[in-house]
């Protein structure tokens, strides 16, 4: 039987909500240059390589004329390549010359030090600088490796702090290649282009000058992105000239149990059915799901359910393995041991795991871009499957029901912002530090990191410049996750290790005593928050329930950057503070998301600043739901369906966002809804709804009116954060309000 007629077997079913082929696309080539040196043609004669794609040549002589590039296409496209030669035939001719290559994880950094070492070049000496070098092997690495291959995080503790350990690999740097540079968005984002400003001015202070090779996913703004990140203006290579066999798409929908309270059956366990299916016919399949826990699952009824053979050629990955367990199942990926795999997106990023049949998203990774790449695993060399099964989220369901609104999108902008005040005081502290700031710095910091400087108050003016008075290094104090310095650790008590930091803006909603934390989808109980040791206590948790908050928010505008007429009513933009207070929270079950318990809580209330979008419905557009509480529960509604849409326009998760509706703005005197950036300061989030307000109206519209319940359900208005647990919520109100925005009455 064909791949293709195994496809054709599962599109038969009632769950499939929609099924269609990407067409096959032959590759367009190009000759290898002729000036790229002899050694490196060699070297790629011996891997088989007699010409380019077009998208890589281009990049090529984007980088020979002395240009910043930024190479944005497709998964399989060939991106290493392309940043990996005019690396190479720069070491070819003066092995001296020193590259920085920037990966997000340390998997992607050794897949990359093996592709480095089958080109077999004398010239080149890659090494790993990362937390797991060894002390004695980091001296080596310093003085002996002309490609040091790191990640951000480690850059901006362990690098730049101490830069003058780097003085030969600063005053020869020739290259900085940033990999997957569509991961760096949001908070993280934010962090990491200040982390490259500095160095580009250390660079800058050794007589060096680098020039950027940026390698993403496509994305909707890779030139924007490349400034945002590096403060460089980088031409674009985007053509996409590399084969991609043809592909069948199907987006499946798991049975509808109960209408009324949206409820289907398990996308786990429909995961599981497909997976050990395809894998029973031989057909090599990845699996994507969102957390540890759900890829263990998958695994586990795959296995249940075929042969104790084929059971054996199946295997989880996630993160948490050891770099050991993972080099070997990466090892048995690309030889072809293993059959089947069920992932985290550990393995959405560009690691080699050679030729797959079927690639499974297990819900909407988030992103259109995100979501591209792990199909993209599937059938590149030959008839491929990508299949995305829904969960019962808003989004999920919307494209269920509209598959063009996901098919034929655009990918989404990545956003972020590096002047952002909360993110950008640590690096203006790291970078006194590291060398007195003056004018200068302008040019690599930016105006705004020198306006800052003048208020820091660990900042002394000398005629240097100015210059740190404090005794540690900042950079320490700087987690590059995080919007804010003042943050809680997450704490394993078991083991003593800290699993991550919580801005304390956001700390009492998520690790309350008794909240259920989630990292790397690993579950864990909050036994105490420790103010004084400004760290929560947790222990592993194996419960079948999960906690949600229930707070008391208020909203106060401080500022309205952006004021226009927008779909007949006032839409503004600007800088808001939001106050928080957590009153308690519910235990729900995971099962049926029945509530098993309310629990007060008595926690102080927190402010932060952050940026909002907001608006004010006219008279004419409220007609009808004026009274209370219709106004208010069509007004909630609304906010929450908005917020579940707006990921569709920004690059960002739902958790990034939040929101508030009222009946009677106590500044605005008229009933008033906010969506607002979840992180201090903002990055970037709320701006993109203004900017995008009429489509993100338009696609939440179609949401709610497609929605096959009746008065709301978490396919449509139920939010799994909303601060008032799911009450005062009319489905047909919200509706009414889109519709009247949309014909413009008002």
């Amino acid at each position: 039987m064909t791949v293709a007629a195994v496809w054709d077997e599962l599109l038969g079913a009632e769950e499939v909500a929609y099924a269609g082929t990407a067409p096959a696309r032959a590759a367009r080539t190009a000759p290898i240059p002729d000036r790229l040196h002899p050694r490196v043609r060699a070297a790629l004669g011996g891997q088989g390589l007699d010409s380019l794609y077009e998208h890589q040549a281009e990049a090529w002589a984007t980088a020979a004329r002395g240009e910043h590039v930024v190479v944005t296409t497709g998964t399989a496209s060939g991106k290493t390549l392309a940043f990996n030669l005019p690396v190479l035939d720069s070491l070819a001719r003066d092995p001296k010359r020193r590259a920085l290559y920037l990966y997000p994880t340390k998997a992607l950094a050794q897949d990359q030090l093996r592709a480095l070492g089958a080109f077999g070049l004398p010239c080149l000496r890659p090494g790993i600088y990362d937390g797991d070098t060894p002390g004695e092997a980091r001296w080596r690495i310093r003085r002996w490796a002309n490609v040091v291959l790191t990640n951000p995080d480690m850059l901006h503790v362990g690098v730049l702090p101490h830069h003058d350990r780097w003085a030969d690999v600063l005053h020869n740097l020739r290259w900085v290649i940033v990999d997957e540079a569509h991961v760096y968005r949001g908070v993280f984002g934010s962090h990491v282009g200040n982390v490259l400003r500095r160095l580009r001015r250390l660079a800058r202070v050794y007589d060096a000058e680098p020039q950027f090779v940026f390698a993403s996913a496509t994305i909707a703004n890779p030139g924007e992105l490349s400034r945002a990140l590096a403060g460089v203006d980088a031409t674009v290579v985007r053509d996409d000239t590399a084969p991609r066999a043809e592909r069948t798409i199907v987006l499946w929908n798991p049975e509808l149990l109960d209408p009324e309270l949206g409820q289907r059956a398990s996308a786990l366990g429909e995961a599981s059915r497909l997976m050990a299916d395809l894998v029973s016919r031989g057909r090599r399949t990845i699996c994507f799901a969102k957390s540890r826990k759900a890829a263990e699952l998958i695994h586990r009824f795959t296995v249940d359910r075929v042969d104790a053979e084929t059971g054996r050629r199946l295997a989880p990955y996630r993160a948490g393995y050891t770099p050991a367990q993972r080099r070997e199942l990466e090892r048995r990926l690309v030889e072809g041991d293993l059959l089947g795999v069920s992932a985290t997106d550990a393995l959405e990023l560009g690691i080699d795991i050679g030729s797959l049949d079927a690639a499974i998203s297990v819900g909407f990774p988030g992103t259109v871009a995100s979501l591209r790449q792990q199909w993209g695993r599937a059938g590149r060399r030959g008839h491929g499957l990508a299949l995305l099964i829904a969960s019962e989220d808003a989004l999920d369901q919307y494209f269920m029901r509209e598959p063009e609104a996901l098919l034929s999108r655009t990918v989404e902008a990545a956003r972020s912002d590096h002047a952002n005040p909360r993110v950008l005081d640590g690096h203006v502290l790291s970078a006194a530090y590291e060398a007195p700031l003056d004018d200068a710095d302008r040019a690599t910091l930016g105006d705004e990191a020198l306006e800052r400087a003048a208020v820091l108050p660990d900042l002394a003016r000398t005629p240097a410049g100015w210059v740190w008075t404090g005794r540690d290094y900042p950079a320490g104090r700087v987690p590059l996750r995080s919007a804010s310095a003042d943050s809680l650790g997450v704490v394993d008590e078991t083991t003593g290790e800290t699993l991550g930091l919580v801005e304390r803006e956001r700390a009492y909603s998520t690790i309350h005593e008794g909240a259920i934390y989630l990292h790397l989808g690993e579950q864990y109980l909050v036994r105490a928050l420790d103010h004084e040791a400004r760290a929560a206590l947790v222990t592993p948790f194996e419960g079948d329930w999960y906690t949600q908050a229930k707070k008391e928010t208020t909203t106060a505008i401080e500022e309205a950057y952006r004021n226009e007429r927008r779909l007949g009513l006032e839409l503004s933009f600007g800088r808001v503070s939001v106050t928080e207070q957590v009153v308690g929270y519910q235990k729900k079950s995971i099962r049926d998301q029945s509530t098993l318990e309310l629990v007060a809580l008595d926690l102080p209330e927190t402010t932060f600043e952050t940026e909002a979008v907001w608006f004010l419905p006219e008279p004419a557009q409220l007609a009808g739901l004026e009274e209370m509480p219709l106004l208010l529960s069509s007004l909630h509604a609304a906010e929450h369906s908005l917020i579940a849409l707006l990921p569709l326009w920004a690059m960002c998760d739902r958790w990034d966002i939040g929101g508030l509706s009222t009946n009677l703005h106590f500044q605005t005197g008229r009933p008033t809804v906010f969506v607002y950036d979840g992180h201090p300061g903002g990055v970037g989030i709320a701006e993109r709804g203004f900017d995008a307000f009429e489509g993100w109206v338009g696609d939440t519209e179609r949401l709610l009116a497609g929605c096959p319940c009746e008065g709301g359900c978490p396919s449509c208005v139920q939010s799994p954060k909303c601060g008032n647990l799911n009450e005062f919520l009319d489905k047909a109100g919200a509706l009414t309000l889109l519709r009247r925005l949309l014909s413009k009455n008002g």
